[in-house]
C-alpha cells in the first residue's frame, strides 16, 4: 500500500505514462460530478443560512465576523472576474483529487462532515490515512508551501487553522490513522507544480484554535457588533494608513471603516482610513472611487 510521501511523485509518474490509459472512463466521469458539485455549490443558489464554519477558524476581524452571520446581505459583491478566478481553483482542486486516486493512494473520506466543539466542516478528504486539505495558490503563495515557510506568521487566510480543526474533528475517525498531522496539498495554479506541506496541530495550536471557538460564538451571540480590529499598515513616509492585504481583501471592510477611502493604484485598489497626503503618481492625483466604484472627484 502506498505512502502519502511519495504522493507527488506518484502523481508526475503518470504524466510520463503516456499509453498507461490510467485516464480511464470511471476516472472521467467522477472528476466530472466533482468538478460539477463544487461549481454547483458556489455558483448555485445559496439559501443556507450563514453559520460558524471550520473552515473559517483562522484569526478574524471580530466586527466583521458579527457582519457576516447577522447581515450578510452588506457584504461587498464579489466581481465576475473574481468569481471565474475562484472557480479556477475548485475545478483545479477536483483535478488534484482525482490525479492522487490515479496514482494509487487510497482517497477516502472525501467531504464528509467533521464537527469540533459544535463547529461544522467539510474536509477534502483522507488520503492513505492522512487528513489532507487541498489548495490552488498563486507562485508566490505555492513557494512558500514547497520550501517549507508557511507558517501562522505568513497565513494571512487561515488555511493552517482550519487544517487544525479538520485533524482535530477527526480525531475518532478509523479513516484517519495519522491522528496528530494534517497535509496542505498544494498545486501552483499559474504553472502546474505540486508539492505536499506537512503540518503538525500541537497541543499549544489546539488550546488556541478551542479558545477561538469559544470567542466567535460569543461574538455570534452577540446583538451589537464588537469593535473592529482589522489589520492596519503605514503607507510609506506619508503618514497615509491603509488596510493590510487580509482586511482589504474582507467584504465586510466598509461595515468595519464606514470612512475608508479607495484609491486605484497601477497594483490594485489600496484602502485608505487615514489620509494625511493625497496619493499621487507622476500623472498627478491617484483616482480615488467610493464602495461603488464610482469616481470621486475632490
Amino acid at each position: 500500500m502506498k505512502q502519502i510521501d511519495t504522493l507527488i511523485t506518484d502523481i508526475y509518474a503518470l504524466f510520463k505514462d503516456k499509453q498507461g490509459g490510467w485516464f480511464d472512463d470511471v476516472l472521467s466521469d467522477n472528476l466530472s460530478k466533482d468538478i460539477s458539485r463544487r461549481l454547483q455549490a458556489n455558483l448555485g443558489i445559496r439559501t443556507y443560512k450563514p453559520t460558524l464554519r471550520l473552515s473559517q477558524m483562522g484569526p478574524r476581524c471580530p466586527k466583521a465576523l458579527w457582519y457576516s452571520l447577522h447581515h450578510s446581505e452588506l457584504a461587498e459583491p464579489i466581481p465576475p472576474w473574481a468569481e471565474i478566478k475562484y472557480s479556477f481553483g475548485h475545478v483545479l482542486e477536483a483535478l488534484v483529487i482525482a490525479l492522487a486516486k490515479a496514482a494509487g493512494h487510497t482517497v477516502t473520506g472525501e467531504q464528509d462532515e467533521l464537527i469540533l466543539d459544535g463547529i461544522v466542516g467539510h474536509r477534502d478528504c483522507v488520503i492513505d490515512g492522512c487528513t489532507v486539505d487541498v489548495k490552488s495558490a498563486s507562485s508566490i503563495s505555492f513557494n512558500r508551501f514547497k520550501i517549507g515557510a508557511f507558517s501562522s506568521a505568513t497565513d494571512s487566510f487561515g488555511y493552517l487553522d482550519q487544517l487544525d480543526g479538520y485533524v482535530l474533528a477527526a480525531k475518532d475517525d478509523p479513516l484517519v490513522t495519522n491522528k496528530e498531522v494534517g497535509y496542505i496539498l498544494a498545486i501552483d495554479k499559474q504553472l502546474g507544480h505540486m508539492c505536499l506541506y506537512k503540518h503538525e496541530v500541537s497541543h499549544e495550536r489546539e488550546k488556541i484554535l478551542r479558545a477561538r471557538i469559544d470567542t466567535f460564538k460569543s461574538i455570534s451571540g452577540a446583538s451589537m457588533p464588537p469593535a473592529c480590529e482589522c489589520g492596519l499598515i503605514k503607507q510609506g513616509s506619508s503618514g497615509n494608513i491603509q488596510l493590510d492585504l487580509k482586511a482589504s481583501y474582507s467584504p465586510y471592510k466598509y461595515c468595519c471603516n464606514p470612512n475608508v477611502r479607495t484609491f486605484l493604484y497601477s497594483g490594485g485598489p489600496v484602502y485608505l482610513t487615514k489620509v494625511i497626503k493625497r496619493p499621487m503618481n507622476q500623472n498627478g492625483p491617484i483616482t480615488e472611487v467610493d464602495k461603488n466604484g464610482k469616481i470621486v472627484y475632490n
